[in-house]
């Protein structure tokens, strides 16, 4: 999950300087949905325990991928909506990257390109 950031957080977030307009930043609600998935498991009849243990155990690991590469995926995902098949960091991926975003800056929507051209799942 993502949301809209005003411009004086931008550089803390991804560490680029003050003067980088980067409008992405990574929210992470998965403890909050493991603390319910527990919840739940806590309450279950036994037919029910499989499936939320391996909720829970999806959750966890959900909740270790690295904000790189939930930024990267965020990029691949606004790309092949708009219907980039090429590499992520050409030309034409930062404008449809632009067009997707139009809050983006041109230096930031650089940045998230080069990063998710670097992204191997």
């Amino acid at each position: 999950m993502f949301r809209k950031l005003a411009e004086s957080e931008h550089g803390r977030m991804f560490g680029l300087g003050k003067r980088t307009e980067l409008n992405v930043l990574v929210l992470r609600d998965a403890d909050v949905i493991a603390a319910g998935v527990r919840s739940a498991l806590a309450e279950a009849v036994p037919g029910e325990r499989p499936g939320l243990e391996r909720a829970a155990a999806l959750i966890e690991r959900a909740f270790t991928v690295p904000d790189a590469d939930l930024r990267a995926r965020w990029v691949h995902e606004r790309l092949a909506r708009a219907g980039h098949e090429g590499p992520a960091d050409s030309v034409e991926a930062i404008r449809t990257l632009r067009q997707a975003e139009p809050g983006l800056s041109l230096r930031a929507a650089v940045q998230l390109s080069k990063d998710a051209a670097a992204y191997r799942p």
